[in-house]
């Protein structure tokens, strides 16, 4: 585990934020058991063997989590936004997402890295 991306998480000004992306880090690390962690254009950044595997940004009111390498992913329609090689999940206060499904896709997704 990164220092700068566990310092970024709970320097997050909204509760909820942190809650969350803790737990998209930990769906993260449990899809990629050999993740490295990096901060990077001030967004967390979780890389295997180097190359970019996903990211969590944050904005006012929503935490965005992109998935990379996507393109053979069976993503549900309207559930994320994005080109096919990389697809975002922008979730608000209240949002919930499944972390067995999420972390299944990230480590599809990551299985070509």
């Amino acid at each position: 585990m990164n220092q700068e991306i566990t310092d970024f998480i709970e320097a997050l000004k909204e509760p909820w934020q942190g809650e969350l992306s803790t737990n998209l880090r930990q769906i993260v690390h449990q899809a990629i058991p050999e993740v490295q962690e990096r901060m990077q254009y001030k967004k967390p950044h979780f890389l295997k063997n180097g190359k970019y595997a996903a990211v969590i940004s944050t904005s006012k009111d929503a935490v965005s989590f992109t998935i990379f390498h996507a393109m053979d992913l069976e993503l549900p329609e309207g559930m994320f936004d994005g080109p096919p090689e990389r697809k975002t999940l922008k979730l608000r206060k209240g949002d919930t997402v499944d972390s067995g499904q999420l972390a299944s896709w990230v480590s599809q997704a990551s299985s070509v890295l």
